[in-house]
């Protein structure tokens, strides 16, 4: 039997990586401390303004639901096409760029789906959309 002449070296743990990683997040919380530090350090002179108006607001959704037995319900308030119409109208004059979702029940005719599309139509609604499900 042959008798071992060199020596079995334990395993090491190359810490290496591990510091470089260290040294790079210390770098990085440094340089973003000390951005926030000169900041307010800056002697800029902002400009005034007389009166301040507010920015404009993100357009409004509106759904529409119509029912099996064709009733129709915008947001949360029952309403007959010609309301629907008329409504949609104040809606647009308040802002030109209200988008429309309509929800159609799927056991419902069609035909109360197409005239709540015309009523939107008729009321110069731009942005429609018809919600469905997507089968999986």
């Amino acid at each position: 039997m042959p008798i071992k002449t060199n020596k079995e070296e334990p395993p090491a743990l190359n810490l290496t990586p591990m510091i470089d990683v260290l040294f790079l997040l210390i770098i990085f919380f440094m340089v973003g401390t000390r951005f926030t530090d000169e900041e307010p350090k800056i002697k800029v002179q902002l400009p005034t303004v007389g009166s301040a108006a507010s920015l404009s607001t993100a357009p409004q959704k509106r759904v529409v639901q119509i029912f099996k037995d064709g009733t129709i319900q915008l947001d949360d308030e029952m309403v007959t096409p010609p309301e629907l119409t008329q409504t949609l109208k104040k809606a647009i004059v308040e802002d030109p760029a209200v988008s429309i979702s309509v929800r159609g029940d799927a056991d419902g005719p069609f035909q109360h789906v197409a005239s709540v599309l015309a009523a939107c139509r008729e009321a110069g609604v731009q942005n429609m959309a018809v919600s469905v499900k997507m089968q999986r």
